[in-house]
This record gives C-alpha cells, sequence and structure tokens, in this order.
C-alpha cells in the first residue's frame, strides 16, 4: 500500500462519521414516502388508473415522523424540551390515528364498483 493512501493513527484521515439520529429518523420517513410512490407507480402501470382521495394516505407518514422527529430531537439535543416534544409527539399521533380511517376510506374509495 503507498506510503500516502495509508490512514493515519492522529484521526487526521477522512473517517467515517454517522449521522445524527434527527437524519436517520427522516431518512425513515422518506423511506415510507417512497415506498408508498413505489406502489402508486406500480399500480399505475398495471392497470392503466391513477389512484385518488390519497391526501390522508399522503400525510399519515409526515404526522408519524414529526412526533418521532420531536421525541429523537429531545432525547439527543434536549431542545425542545420534554413536556413540549411529549405534546407535539402526543398530538402528532392522535391527528394520525383520527387520520388513520380517513386515508383507508379514501383508498378503498378508488376500488368500489
Amino acid at each position: 500500500m503507498p506510503e500516502n493512501k495509508r490512514p493515519t493513527e492522529d484521526g487526521g484521515g477522512s473517517g467515517y462519521t454517522p449521522s445524527s439520529p434527527v437524519k436517520r429518523t427522516l431518512a425513515w420517513v422518506g423511506l415510507a414516502y417512497a415506498l408508498i410512490l413505489l406502489a402508486l407507480t406500480t399500480y399505475f402501470f398495471f392497470t392503466a388508473k391513477s389512484l385518488g382521495n390519497l391526501g390522508p394516505l399522503l400525510a399519515l407518514p409526515g404526522l408519524i415522523g414529526l412526533g418521532a422527529v420531536a421525541l429523537v430531537s429531545w432525547r439527543t439535543t434536549g431542545r425542545p424540551g420534554k413536556w413540549p416534544a411529549t405534546a407535539l409527539a402526543a398530538i402528532c399521533w392522535l391527528l394520525a390515528l383520527a387520520t388513520l380511517p380517513l386515508a383507508a376510506a379514501g383508498l378503498m374509495s378508488n376500488f368500489g364498483g
């Protein structure tokens, strides 16, 4: 191995720096949206019909993710405070729970006779 390619002992080389927990949480939310868009695109290619009434379905990953990001941010950085982060997470998750029947109804309205 050439001398200039070897990693240094003092850590001066370009080492691996892991992403923050907040970034990883947002990546999971992005993965959920990517899978939803993949399913919608695949359905369109196989049936030549696009699905409608999907607003509530597309709001669910964002609501769940926002609650998770609030808690992860509080646990890693201390901001926002414990009670605001818990309240925001509870509000987001309750809204997601209330939106779930609307999302199911909107999705099923595409398959009715």
